[in-house]
């Protein structure tokens, strides 16, 4: 049922569609005119109010052709730069860029394949469960359309996100990640002529990060430190510093406790210098969830139900944790339940990104049976 050749041809033709995060709105209304056209109810929600994107969420509805409960299936719209002007190659089965930008297929590969089911499910008739597909923004810099989506233009409350590599891989895990930023307030003097009146902000936030776990806490723990900044001038005792990382965990617990380890670190650090007067020196931390883990077990009706649609397809189905996060986590925090597949993109934000078209052709074949298998289970 899945044309290769149709699917190949509308896959290029997404790369060529520029979709840098907050400007997803040439690409949302061309694919919104694919669906209109097919005859499906397509519905942008608000969210644009709140990510800055030049246009919302799009949701696209399809009817079943069962009386049973809906399933969605997600891909976002947005990608990482640089990808002004792509230059698309392809040669031997692979789709790449020309090296000065990305390719695009993180996610035009799962806009391309839902692209492609729609037509299938209109040409075609065979029992399945009515679908919905959502369009999400800004997935890229914060999963921002999805924390935004308008939940209820959303019936289903379960199903997929397609934004992952290998297709038969199916991602059933991801941590929670937390950002953080620690702020020291120094006293500033001339380093030169009066250095014994002032605080030196970068010494002391040195002195806390210094002993902090960094790296590979355990088997699904890390931490970061990856800015770190502060001063003006290189004859002036820096009276500000600040340091920003992040933390992730499948244990919310865990990254309780590096909170804790922080905290006390400076607060450790900072009872080091005698007060020159009130309120300097001083620090605090601030702490901000990025996104909630997920974990769905295999007994899951939902997992047992892509374990047999990839048997009827003779793949390999494996289930797998991701450390990054996704809209996937957004969804599930909200009650949507879902898993991750993946579409076959590889190298995924950088200028090497790189696609196989028989991956590709394997996801869409493995989306269309899981939407048949859900119709025969009913």
């Amino acid at each position: 049922m899945i044309n290769p050749d149709r699917l190949a041809l509308e896959f290029q033709t997404l790369l060529q569609i520029e979709s840098p995060s907050k400007k997803e709105g040439k690409l949302a209304y061309y694919i919104a005119d694919i669906f209109e056209a097919l005859g499906y109810r397509c519905f942008f929600d608000k969210s644009s109010e709140n990510t800055g994107s030049e246009v919302g969420n799009l949701i696209v509805k399809i009817p079943g052709t069962l009386p049973s409960n809906p399933i969605f299936f997600c891909a976002h719209l947005d990608t990482v730069g640089p990808c002004e002007n792509p230059k698309i190659i392809f040669d031997k089965g692979v789709y790449r860029s020309d090296g000065k930008t990305i390719l695009g297929a993180d996610d035009k590969s799962g806009i391309a394949i839902l692209i492609e089911i729609a037509k299938v499910l209109k040409e075609n008739v065979f029992n399945h469960p009515p679908i919905e597909f959502i369009f999400t923004t800004c997935e890229e810099i914060g999963l921002f359309g999805a924390k935004y989506l308008d939940l209820s233009l959303v019936d289903a409350k379960e199903g997929f996100v397609l934004d992952s590599e290998n297709p038969t891989e199916i991602i059933n895990a991801a941590p929670s990640s937390y950002q953080f930023q620690i702020e020291i307030k120094g006293k500033s003097a001339h380093a030169g002529l009066e250095p014994e009146k002032g605080i030196n902000a970068i010494q002391i936030i040195s002195k806390v990060i210094a002993d902090l776990p960094v790296g590979r806490i355990d088997e699904e723990t890390t931490m970061n430190i990856g800015i770190i900044n502060g001063g003006n001038y290189v004859n002036i005792v820096p009276d500000y510093a600040f340091a920003k990382g992040e933390m992730r965990s499948h244990k919310e617990e865990k990254l309780t406790n590096l909170q804790k380890t922080i905290q006390d670190q400076l607060d450790k650090v900072i009872a080091l210098y005698p007060k020159i007067e009130e309120g300097i020196p001083s620090g605090k931390v601030k702490f901000e969830r990025v996104f909630k883990a997920f974990n769905i077990p295999l007994d899951d009706p939902l997992c047992k139900l892509v374990q047999k649609a990839g048997e009827k397809l003779g793949l390999d189905i494996t289930f797998k944790r991701r450390e990054g996060g996704s809209d996937a986590n957004v969804f599930n925090e909200y009650g949507l339940k879902c898993l991750i597949l993946g579409t076959g993109m590889q190298k995924v934000h950088t200028t090497e990104e790189f696609i196989r078209l028989k991956d590709l052709i394997i996801a869409a074949n493995f989306v269309l049976e899981i939407i048949k298998t859900k119709g025969e289970m009913g």
